[in-house]
């Protein structure tokens, strides 16, 4: 089962069209720049599993790097814009729930998942990672990017509940407000949830976003 949650489905679909909005704001330009040099260099030259691609906005600047692409996402909104963005012709795109990544989508020696960390329930980690490095061959190459606790400035957490999971408030153009989950992991927390299976751990925290990197 899913840990998906219907109303974070219905949120990110009726956001899809102008999902990068996000990226625009004048402050993330510096690490907007600087990420899409750095992801390419990362995870170029091979095969690459995106999780949680929504409208593609990472995957038009790795794919043109990959060996070999699958882009996946549970909503098929945010996939109909990523299918149209420039140099994604070779891209794999799957509709697929990242908590039971189909076996059919191949095993890959990347993954990468940009703004999905936060969005994982703390009680699904596991569940998710074992999902993931379950289509990963070993010495995979693994990058996770997402917003630290500036973002908060713009959505303050409004709930927590009793497992520590955090919520805000989201409105969308129609006038409608959504109830978010938005998790903050610390880089111990990140470190820990990936110790014994993982090597190599790089935690990087830029103005607005971290960057977490490990190998299996």
């Amino acid at each position: 089962m899913s840990h998906a949650s219907a109303e974070m489905q219905a949120y990110y679909a009726g956001r899809a069209a102008y999902y990068d909005a996000v990226y625009l704001k004048p402050e993330r330009t510096a690490d907007i720049a600087y990420l899409r040099t750095h992801l390419p260099e990362r995870l170029g030259g091979r095969t690459l599993l995106e999780i949680a691609s929504g409208t593609g906005y990472w995957t038009q600047d790795l794919a043109p790097v990959a060996r070999r692409m699958v882009a996946t996402d549970y909503t098929a909104e945010p996939l109909s814009f990523a299918r149209q963005r420039p140099g994604v012709e070779a891209v794999q795109f799957e509709q697929a729930d990242a908590y039971a990544l189909p076996e059919p989508l191949g095993r890959f020696d990347a993954a990468f998942a940009g703004l999905w960390f936060s969005h994982v329930p703390v009680e699904a980690r596991e569940a998710f990672l074992a999902s993931l490095h379950g289509r990963l061959n070993v010495g995979a190459r693994v990058i996770w990017i997402d917003n630290h606790e500036r973002q908060c400035q713009d959505f303050p957490i409004v709930e927590t509940d009793a497992r520590g999971n955090t919520y805000q408030h989201r409105p969308l153009r129609d006038g409608s407000v959504h109830r978010v989950l938005k998790n903050f992991p610390t880089q111990e927390a990140l470190e820990a949830l990936v110790a014994g299976v993982a090597r190599r751990t790089r935690y990087q925290r830029l103005d607005n976003f971290w960057l977490f990197e490990y190998e299996l």
